[in-house]
């Protein structure tokens, strides 16, 4: 099997691996699914994940998010070679260490992307996010109004359900529901921009010139959210050369960096919802900070 014949015939790669015609080499790919590097017949290396219990969509979902943010041809995406309800294979990434060139590099195409826009605030296919299902519905805005419903509400009642958040948890974040507008400010004037969605550090690919984009939750949302999560879980290496690079091609609306634990909270909910109540505490220090 080589790249041409993966490409044309994608459902033969669970027959190619089970016959150990194909060399397979684990890497890390998180906690939700398995990742190989697979090195074909010709030489050429692709990367794999795979699960064999994932729910309808799930890699379909991934698919599109990741050709999406590609048709602005403005960041680093892999190129999807194939894609199977248990399976997605990419094209493969040769990683390297963080620099600040590759980070200023990246915080300029990071502005490109998000320019690029969405035509509302969602996307026309489900989502996922980790595991869990990701409500793409599509709306023009108010931005604050659509982020609550469904990227913190959903989130929330999970959290709460498996116990992960208590009671006075969930009064918290619920103060800061009722004050999202508020806590928007001007920023929620903003058009959809095209974004990651879950962009914290461990999506990140650096490679020897620049950095790219992976495991993605894509959708029209905004573009402060994607920014926001870099700085979490121990930060993106070089945050300022990316942040001052993004700013010379999209400069931000004042007051974004108090926004930071607003948009944050989005994805620590879904790590309460995921992994249960080792962010309890994070969860209710982003909400106090929006008191």
């Amino acid at each position: 099997m080589d790249l041409a014949y993966l490409r044309a015939h994608p459902e033969r790669i669970p027959v190619m691996l089970t016959h150990q015609r194909i060399r397979e080499t684990p890497v890390s790919g998180g906690s939700i699914c398995s990742a190989q590097r697979l090195t074909l017949d010709d030489g050429a290396s692709v990367f794999a994940k795979s699960r064999r219990d994932a729910p309808d969509g799930f890699f379909a979902a991934e698919s599109s998010g990741l050709q999406w943010l590609g048709q602005a041809q403005a960041i680093g995406i892999p190129e999807v070679i194939a894609a199977t309800p248990t399976m997605l294979v990419l094209e493969w990434i040769e990683p390297a260490p963080p620099s600040a060139k590759a980070a200023s590099r990246f915080g300029a195409e990071l502005a490109a992307l998000h320019r690029s826009g969405a035509t509302a605030f969602g996307a026309p296919w489900p989502g996922y996010i980790g595991s869990l299902p990701l409500d793409n519905t599509q709306a023009s805005g108010p931005w604050s109004a659509w982020f609550s419903e469904y990227r913190l509400m959903p989130y929330l009642r999970r959290s709460v359900d498996n116990g992960a958040l208590l009671a006075d948890d969930a009064r918290l974040v619920n103060r800061v529901l009722d004050r999202i507008a508020d806590l928007a400010g001007e920023a929620d004037g903003e058009a959809p921009s095209r974004i990651h969605g879950d962009l914290w550090p461990g999506n990140l690919v650096w490679s020897s010139d620049r950095v790219w984009l992976v495991d993605p939750a894509a959708h029209g949302g905004h573009r402060e959210t994607d920014l926001a999560l870099l700085a979490l879980f121990g930060g993106i290496p070089f945050r300022s050369a990316v942040i001052a690079s993004y700013s010379e091609v999209f400069p931000l609306a004042p007051g974004w960096a108090e926004r930071v634990p607003l948009h944050q909270l989005y994805l620590l909910l879904v790590h309460t919802a995921l992994f249960g109540g080792a962010y309890r505490d994070a969860v209710c220090s982003a909400a106090r900070a929006l008191s």
